[in-house]
Formats: C-alpha cells, structure tokens, sequence
C-alpha cells in the first residue's frame, strides 16, 4: 500500500506543472478555450442559429448570443432528454444533472456530455487530490479508502438512452476502475435511492474499512457520522478511522459546520479541501492551506464571463472578460461550456480576492436565497407557499424573512422564520404546516433535506408584533426609498436582530 501511495502521489503531483502554467497565462488559456468551444460547436443547431463559423472574437459572441437562463434553454434540453442530438453540442448527451427548479419548474435538468465529464468534473476532482498531495506531500491518503454519500441516478421517462439524477451519482456511476477501486461502498449501496437506508448501510460497511478520506456535502456526511457514532458507541470518528486525513467538501458554505467536523474530527492534521463543483461545470478549488480562497481553473472547457451585480437587471447588460475583473466587486457568473451551455447564467455570484493568480469567493446567489443544508430555498419558493398558507388560513402577511439554524448537539438544522401578520391566521398550526408541506412539493432539494428530518427539522415560526419591521429597518436606517425587508438569508444576522427586538 505504501508503493501503491507513492505512485499516485507521483502521478497527481505531475499536474501542479499545468495548473501553475494556466495560473501564469490565465488569459492564453481562455483565448484558447473561446476559440475552441466556438469551433467545435459550429456544426450544432445552435451555432447554425448563431453563426458561430463567423465569430471570430468573445465581443461578437457576446453581441450576437444574448444571456441565457435554463427558462431560455429548456426547449433543447426537452428534446435532448427525448434523445435529439447535435443540438447544442456535436457530441452525444445522454446524461442529465438534476438540480433544484426555476420559477417554472420543479427541477432543472442540466446537459452533461462526455467532454464536461472527463475535462471538467473528473479533472477537478483529480486536481483536488493533486493540490492535497501537493501541500502535503507526506499524506498516506491512498493507502485507505474514501467515503463518498452519492445520489441515485434513474432512466428517465423520454427515452431508454438518457439518464438523469444529481450530479454526484451520474459522477460516480461513471468513475474510472481506478477510483472506483479506492471508493467504498459499492455503488449498488452509494446510489441507492432511500436516503435513510443508504445512510444505515454505509455505516454499517465502512467501520469495518481503513478509511483515510471523505468527500461530500456536509450536511450529509454529518448524517452520515452521527449514526456511525451511534453504532459503535464512539465519540468521534478517529476512534473509527483512526487514519482519516482529508475531507474535500462542496455544495454548500463550510463555515456553518467548521466547528461541528472538529468535534466530530479532534485532529489539527485533519486537511479540509473546498471545491466549487456544480451541475453546470467545475469552476474553483481550495488550493492554499492557509486560504479559504478558491482558484479559479481556466482549462477545463469553460469560457468565462462576469456580470458585474449593479447591471445585473439591465436589459441587455454588458460582461466583462477575465482581464477586465476587479478586486472585491460582485459578479454573476455566466458560462460556456463543453456540455453545451452558450452565456448561460448560474445564478452564483462571486467576488474575487486575488487576480494573479485569479482566486475568489461565493459571495452568494443572484437573489436571496437560504442554501446552508443544499436545499436552495429562493424568494419564489417562499412567497408561493406563504400565499398557500395564507389562503388556507384567511391570513394577510404584513412582512418576514428567514434563514438557517444550524446543526448542533447532534439536531438536525431547520429554517426559522419571522413573520408580521396584518391578520393572524385563523389556525397557527394549520399556517407553518402548510407552509412546511407547500415548499416540500415545489422544491425538490428542500424536500430531500426535510426528509425525516435528517437534515433539516419542522421549521420554527416566531410571530412578530405589530411595526416589528418597522422599528428594526429604522435601527437601521432603512426606512423608505428603495430600501426593502431581506426576505432569505443564508445566515442569521438579520434573524438575530430581529430577534432581539422580540424578546425585548
């Protein structure tokens, strides 16, 4: 094992060479990604539509395509999931990733081609072990195994060729015989499509395994430790694995869960690697130890744009490239991929710290939104089941916001919410379940953390009195003009303030 250890260390190393080039030549190498994305997709429906054979420069390709969202692209991913190709892209899609909905839909299905996979997203999780191997050159993490919590990916209803599922399963189910060697469980047990079960079965399986690694979103390797504990009696899991060393995460904000994963890993040597891996493409790594800093990775078949967020309503808002790119300001990502996706607009908005190299941080999204347990609870999802609630109780809301409770003592998280009624609801109880069961059915990633309530518990409703609002927006300063009540947060601070005005 100790051979075996070295030689992938060997082998992940040789690639800091081509990250340290694309750090050096940032603007090369996305010159040479525009060009090629643009070349290869000129055959396609969509670069037919386009003229892609003429564009010759990024400032006609912007002139030309106008910003997409998935509302825009829908109509090609329909007839992709019923098997259409050539359509956005000259290779076969078959696989989709599933991801929370828009305005319109429950879920979004996103393209994932065979280029996106092995150039992108395999790329960007052999670069995590590389960067690890890098700052720590005297890891042992190859000589266990690694405990990755997928999803469950199905053949979809449209056509026996194409597949959907969330990103993590689709990864998984297409792992080279390589990773899959050095995974456990076995994928009948990682994609199995009941949560709690597949819970119950990794645990019961990995104790038995030399562990030396996770991976995952954090809210569900917190799961995942608790019921280990619970069957072993241990009160941490180095007195499971005793030789656990690395955890790469994603998804989801680390900083609420820091201190929970050092209780439940007392270790100073224990590393924690960010990655930045969404449906749409792998965009960013944790690549200093010292640095909660992400790096921006320029090679893996992705041209980037940044809307600056003070133009992010305008009609018809001007991006900037790369080498246009200040310090500190808030950009919306848009895209263009190898899976397809031409200007698209992810909805995450990011702020760069460093720009040699170009490294960032996930400022947020591009609305208010509550997504510290994965569940991407945005302002549609919460007025639609609010006006539910209402309805079903004869109330009338005067104001509100919401954010997270995170996990501690072992509880899952839960949504807490502040709410000014101008009519009291004619039954409380009857209010917060409608409210809880009417998000269940719009948001399918809300419902998938609320199952159980393994993630997330029965949200707490506080009913505020009357200019509760209105006296902390005027602490504030925030009386009238455009100034308007946060309705989501991904954190507390405006739930702690109001709070206090509460129970005051």
């Amino acid at each position: 094992m100790a051979l075996l250890n070295s030689l992938f260390t060997w082998i992940m190393k040789k690639r800091i060479h081509q990250i340290e080039l694309f750090m050096k030549y940032p603007h090369d190498v996305q010159e040479e990604w525009f060009q090629s994305l643009i070349s290869t997709a000129e055959a396609t429906e969509w670069g037919k539509k386009y003229d892609y054979n003429s564009i010759l420069t990024p400032e006609e390709y912007k002139d030309r395509v106008p910003i997409q969202d998935y509302d825009d692209i829908k109509g090609y991913v329909d007839r992709m999931i019923k098997g259409e190709q050539n359509l956005v892209w000259p290779s076969d899609i078959k696989w989709f990733a599933k991801s929370s909905g828009t305005t319109s839909d429950r879920s979004k299905f996103i393209p994932v081609s065979m280029e996106a996979l092995e150039d992108c997203h395999y790329q960007g999780g052999k670069d995590m072990l590389s960067i690890y191997c890098h700052n720590k050159p005297e890891n042992k993490v190859f000589t266990g195994k690694s405990v990755v919590i997928g999803g469950s990916s199905q053949i979809n209803n449209f056509s026996p060729d194409s597949y959907y599922g969330d990103l993590s399963s689709i990864l998984i189910r297409n792992l080279p015989f390589w990773a899959e060697f050095k995974r456990t469980p076995n994928l009948e047990v990682t994609l199995n499509p009941n949560f709690e079960e597949k819970i119950e079965q990794i645990a019961q399986i990995t104790i038995k395994e030399n562990v030396t690694s996770l991976a995952g979103v954090p809210t569900w390797n917190i799961v995942m430790a608790k019921r280990i504990l619970e069957i072993t009696g241990k009160s941490n899991l180095l007195e499971v694995w005793p030789n656990l060393e690395f955890y790469g995460h994603g998804g989801v904000s680390f900083k609420p869960y820091r201190d929970l994963f050092k209780q439940l890993i007392p270790s100073d040597n224990m590393y924690y690697l960010e990655n930045y891996n969404a449906s749409e493409g792998y965009f960013g790594l944790q690549d200093q130890s010292d640095s909660e800093d992400l790096l921006l990775m320029l090679d893996y078949g992705i041209y980037y744009e940044f809307l600056p967020m003070e133009h992010a309503l305008e009609e018809h808002p001007k991006t900037l490239r790369l080498d246009e790119v200040e310090i500190g300001k808030n950009y919306a990502l848009i895209i263009s991929t190898n899976a397809g996706l031409w200007r698209y607009k992810i909805g995450d908005t990011i702020k760069f710290t460093s720009l040699s190299p170009y490294r960032f941080q996930i400022s947020g999204r591009t609305k208010h939104y509550i997504n510290t347990f994965g569940e991407e609870l945005i302002v549609d999802n919460a007025e639609h089941a609010l006006q539910i609630a209402c309805r079903a109780t004869e109330a009338i809301i005067r104001d509100y916001t919401a954010g997270p409770v995170y996990f501690r003592n072992g509880e899952a998280g839960a949504h807490e919410w502040i709410i000014e009624f101008e009519k009291q609801p004619n039954d409380f109880q009857t209010f917060c379940d409608t409210l809880d069961n009417t998000l269940r059915e719009i948001n399918s990633d809300y419902d998938a953390k609320r199952f159980k309530d393994l993630a997330l518990a029965y949200p707490i409703v506080h009913q505020a009195e009357q200019d509760t609002f209105y006296k902390w927006m005027k602490s504030r300063g925030k009386l009238g003009g455009q100034n308007k009540v946060p309705r989501l947060a991904n954190e507390r601070t405006y739930l702690d303030a109001l709070l206090k005005i509460i129970n005051t």
